[in-house]
C-alpha cells in the first residue's frame, strides 16, 4: 500500500507539470506568437532527442527483438499519419481549418508517452522506494521541457492559452492511468514492449512532417539560425538527461 501511495503521489506531481505553459499566460499575443516559433524548434529537437535516446534505445534492451521494434515504430509513423488525414477530412475537410491537426496528434502522442511514464514509474516503486523516486526524478526533468514545447504547439497549432494549457493537463493526467494499470494489472507490464516504439514513431512523425515544416514558413536568416539552435538545444537537452540518469 505504501508504494502505491508514493506512486500515486509522484504520477501527481508528474501530472501537473503540464501546467507549466502558466509561465507565459500573462504575455502579450504578439510576444507568445515569436516565441512560440521558438518553442515549436524546441519541442521538434526535444521529440527527435526523447525518441532516439531516450525511447528506442529502452525499446531495444536485451531479449527485444530490433525487428519486431522497429515494425512497431513503422505502424507508430503509419497510425499516426491515417490519424492525421482523418483529423483532417473530419475538422478541416472542404474549409478554412482554425485548429492544425497537430494538435490533436500532439495531444494523443503526448497521451501515449505519459501512459509510458506512469508505468516505469510504478514497475519502479514495486521493486524499490529508492529506485521509484529516481525514476520519478528523471521523469520530472524529461518532461519539463517537453510540455513547455508542448505548450508552444498548442498555441501555435490554434488553441488559446487556457485551452492549452487544460487540454495538455488531460494529457499528462494519463500518466496515472498508467501507474494504476500497471499497479494492479500486472499481465499488462508486458505491453511497455509495444507502446514505447509506437510512442517513438509517434513522436518522430511529428516532429519530422508537421513541426520541422512549420519552420520552414520563416526563411529570414536570423530566424532560421535561431531555429536551428533551439532545435539542437532540444536534442541536447535529451542527450544531456540521457548521460545524466544513466549515470
Amino acid at each position: 500500500m505504501n508504494n502505491l501511495i508514493a506512486t500515486l503521489a509522484s504520477v501527481t506531481v508528474v501530472s501537473l507539470i503540464a501546467f507549466i505553459g502558466i509561465i507565459f499566460i500573462g504575455l502579450k499575443e504578439e510576444k507568445l506568437k515569436r516565441l512560440t516559433m521558438v518553442l515549436v524548434g524546441f519541442s521538434s529537437g526535444t521529440l527527435l532527442g526523447g525518441a532516439f535516446l531516450h525511447l528506442l534505445p529502452e525499446s531495444l534492451n536485451p531479449g527485444n527483438d530490433p525487428i519486431t521494434v522497429f515494425w512497431y515504430v513503422i505502424v507508430g509513423i503509419v497510425i499516426f499519419f491515417a490519424l492525421e488525414k482523418f483529423l483532417y477530412w473530419r475538422h478541416c475537410h472542404e474549409k478554412e481549418c482554425p485548429t492544425h491537426t497537430f494538435v490533436y496528434l500532439n495531444l494523443i502522442g503526448d497521451g501515449i508517452h505519459n501512459f509510458i511514464d506512469g508505468m516505469v514509474i510504478a514497475a519502479t516503486f514495486m521493486l524499490s522506494f529508492e529506485l521509484g523516486f529516481a525514476t520519478t526524478l528523471a521523469v520530472i526533468f524529461h518532461e519539463v521541457p517537453q510540455e513547455i514545447g508542448d505548450f508552444g504547439v498548442l498555441v501555435y497549432g490554434g488553441l488559446s492559452k487556457r485551452k492549452a494549457l487544460t487540454y495538455n493537463f488531460i494529457s499528462a493526467i494519463t500518466a496515472i492511468l498508467g501507474a494504476l494499470a500497471t499497479y494492479f494489472l500486472t499481465y499488462l507490464r508486458s505491453i511497455e514492449i509495444l507502446l514505447i516504439p509506437f510512442a517513438a514513431g509517434g513522436f518522430i512523425y511529428i516532429a519530422a512532417t508537421d513541426l520541422l515544416p512549420e519552420l520552414h514558413k520563416k526563411a529570414h536568416a536570423v530566424e532560421s539560425i535561431v531555429q536551428l539552435i533551439v532545435i539542437l538545444l532540444g536534442i541536447a537537452l535529451m542527450a544531456f538527461l540521457k548521460i545524466a540518469f544513466e549515470t
